[in-house]
């Protein structure tokens, strides 16, 4: 089959024929892939980043958001058939330590993580279990949700946190409207009474949060941080969404968070550098999001059928993938990169 591996960190990702995955235990599950997101993690994971985290052997296939077809299945497997369309959830998960019977299986203690320590999906089959399959409506095609495997899994497992800390009157603030900002406004929209403030210093990604649902825009021009305490009264916001991580967002989020307030880490690159005086004192909170639950995913592919959620997307042949990263990398993708291998 045709694939896209990492050989050497920090150099392009070669495309090239290997070996299909087979089925190897009884519940295991191989899914013919019709989408592949591209993520910041790739990005990472390219640059070495998740080198000493994963263990990672190279070279081997990236692509941690996953949908297509069933396309074979193990002998235990008995809640997928082949043909079904899935979206696949990003982590394979044992089902039998505390974190999994818990229904963590983020944390799971077994488990793998195809596109960032196992193969993943940047080619045509990809090989995962019945865990990690999620049946959807036939009408849904991959292509067009892949994406929400794990950028929008991840906006909707950090939202669904903070919804428990918003009532109407409170205020969430939303760093950045790329491929995952634009899904977490959404899920704001659909499970929150906040008023929606998003910041970014781009018109065009504004633009698309206010499609998305955003109550009011700011532009990062400089006065932001003062324009978000004049709107809530010097106070701060109560809950502040950070998906940048980077390039001083995490400074302004943190200057615009209320006393008591929260605030949310999705986006990654920097350090959260804030002295423990001030967090005993301001007695705010620091969350950190990693992916989501199979439960969490099943949940935000029902508002997705609903048409609550929705993907702005740009679609790219899987031999095109360097071109992709590329675009990703230096911003000229706004929303989320999906690849489309020639056989889906």
């Amino acid at each position: 089959m045709i694939a896209a591996r990492l050989h050497k960190y920090h150099d392009p990702l070669t495309v090239e024929q290997i070996a299909e995955p087979t089925i190897t235990g009884p519940h295991d599950v191989i899914v013919r892939i019709g989408g592949a997101g591209l993520c910041r993690t790739d990005l990472h994971v390219q640059e070495g980043q998740w080198k000493e985290k994963s263990g990672v052997v190279l070279p081997y296939v990236l692509g941690h958001e996953n949908a297509g077809w069933v396309h074979e299945v193990g002998s235990a497997v008995d809640n997928v058939a082949v043909g079904d369309t899935v979206i696949v959830h990003p982590l394979v998960t044992c089902g039998l330590c505390r974190a999994c019977r818990a229904g963590d299986d983020v944390h799971c203690e077994n488990n793998s993580f195809p596109g960032i320590s196992v193969d993943g999906g940047f080619a045509e089959l990809l090989k995962t279990n019945a865990r990690s399959v999620v049946k959807l409506d036939p009408s849904l095609h991959p292509k067009d949700i892949a994406a929400l495997a794990d950028a929008g899994l991840t906006a909707y497992h950090a939202v669904k946190k903070a919804a428990a800390l918003t009532y109407p009157g409170t205020r969430a603030v939303v760093i950045g409207t790329g491929g995952l900002g634009h899904i977490g406004i959404q899920v704001l929209k659909a499970l929150t009474p906040a008023e929606i403030v998003v910041l970014d210093p781009s018109e065009e990604a504004l633009a698309l949060a206010r499609e998305s649902g955003a109550d009011r825009t700011i532009k990062v021009d400089g006065r932001h941080v003062d324009t978000v305490m004049e709107l809530t009264d010097g106070k701060g916001a109560e809950v502040v969404i950070d998906f940048v991580g980077e390039r001083g967002a995490i400074e302004d989020g943190v200057a615009m968070l209320r006393n008591a307030g929260s605030y949310f880490v999705i986006g990654y690159g920097e350090n959260v550098n804030v002295p423990t005086i001030d967090i005993i004192s301001r007695e705010i909170n620091f969350i950190g999001n990693l992916v989501g639950s199979y439960n969490d995913l099943a949940e935000l592919m029902t508002l997705t059928a609903q048409g609550k959620v929705t993907l702005h997307t740009s679609a790219y042949p899987l031999d095109a993938v360097n071109e992709a990263m590329t675009d990703l990398d230096q911003g000229r993708l706004h929303g989320r990169g999906i690849l489309v291998a020639d056989a889906a």
